[in-house]
């Protein structure tokens, strides 16, 4: 399951509201793509629902995690956050067992078990 903060759902919210008619039935995916120093990065877009993606619908807003992506996320929480440094969606991954420094990749203690991304 992947679930996603009030201040993040209500960013998503925003975003799709501004877009109007173009994103009805779209929402937020989540996925991971490989690259970075660490081995993975995230890859989160605003998106239409493919046919073999896991959707979870959190109140009403849908997030989208295509099925080679899952095992990675699996008990993700994505939030927004804004501070100094800038803002944007944070995800906070139980999966992780190492980033790299300024936090744009990381790596899962069973890469090698699960399929390449």
């Amino acid at each position: 399951m992947i679930t996603i903060t009030d201040k993040g759902a209500e960013k998503v919210h925003e975003f799709l509201a501004s877009q109007g008619e173009q994103a009805e039935g779209a929402g937020l995916r989540v996925g991971v793509r490989g690259g970075g120093c660490s081995g993975f990065q995230y890859a989160l877009a605003f998106d239409e629902q493919r046919d073999d993606d896991e959707v979870f619908d959190i109140d009403g807003l849908k997030i989208l995690v295509d099925k080679p992506s899952l095992p990675y996320v699996k008990g993700s929480v994505i939030d927004y956050v804004d501070s100094l440094t800038g803002a944007g969606f944070k995800v906070d991954n139980p999966n992780v067992i190492a980033a790299c420094g300024c936090g744009s990749s990381f790596r899962v203690a069973d890469e090698e078990e699960v399929s390449a991304v």
